[in-house]
């Protein structure tokens, strides 16, 4: 039975306003495009997998796409979009036989499961031998504009990421896993006005935002919300380009 967690409550909380926050469709067919040339023949399980918009991509460019997410919300719209091929289910404990799959998929996801050791051990579990995990790494960075410059006083309350490229090496030859690639995925584009990041901040959308107390809140939150609906032209679109890592890794 997957887990009911403060983390898949958030997800589920989140998911009317996943797809406008992450760049939709087309960004999924991008972020599954970066994918697609590192797979093997055969299913693709795609561990956290939303509301399905990287599956859409990797479905169209002929891979039998197979998901699971903790979040009910999340797969209840992916599963609009998928049908059947989509579960809820525990990234640490995945309802599939050991061995079975070629590969696997995660994109932003190790760094927000609760233990990305024990999540490794698993997708080693059920991966087959000289099988495939691909991963993209934890939170895009976005390249220099206004509304990074407006919105940089709240790092302090950013979690430290678990999963950079040599964390997860480390961690992924524990549960028999061996980086065969690094890489850099096409980087992600999105148009926002400044209103739009403001709303999303204060909507508590991001997940750094979700257990923010409220001394911290007034203190960091609420300046940036106005300062980001202080700056010329709040109603403009800015061209935002995000960059992230992908590793590729195979089973021993």
């Amino acid at each position: 039975m997957p887990r009911v967690t403060p983390e898949s409550l958030r997800f589920d909380q989140a998911a009317d306003d996943y797809d406008a926050y992450h760049g939709g469709l087309e960004r999924g067919r991008k972020a599954a495009a970066d994918l697609s040339s590192h797979l093997l023949p055969g299913a693709v399980l795609d561990i956290g997998l939303g509301t399905g918009l990287v599956d859409v991509g990797l479905a169209e460019l002929g891979h039998r796409v197979l998901g699971v997410d903790l979040a009910p919300g999340m797969v209840g719209r992916a599963h609009r979009r998928l049908g059947g091929r989509v579960v809820i289910g525990d990234a640490h404990a995945l309802p599939f036989a050991s061995g079975s799959l070629p590969n696997v998929v995660m994109v932003h996801v190790l760094h927000v499961v609760d233990d990305m050791a024990g999540v490794l051990d698993e997708v080693g579990r059920v991966l087959a031998s000289g099988g495939r995990l691909v991963t993209v790494h934890g939170v895009p960075m976005a390249e220099p504009d206004d509304l990074v410059a407006a919105e940089s006083p709240l790092a302090v309350l950013k979690p430290e990421v678990p999963d950079t490229p040599e964390r997860l090496a480390a961690a992924a030859a524990k549960a028999g896993l061996r980086v065969v690639e690094e890489a850099s995925v096409n980087p992600y584009e999105i148009d926002l006005t400044p209103n739009q990041y403001a709303d999303s901040i204060a909507n508590r959308v991001w997940s750094y935002l979700k257990n923010v107390d409220d001394p911290d809140w007034q203190r960091l939150v609420v300046p940036v919300v106005a300062a980001l609906r202080a700056l010329p032209e709040p109603d403009r679109e800015r061209h935002q380009v995000w960059r992230v890592p992908l590793t590729v890794l195979v089973k021993n």
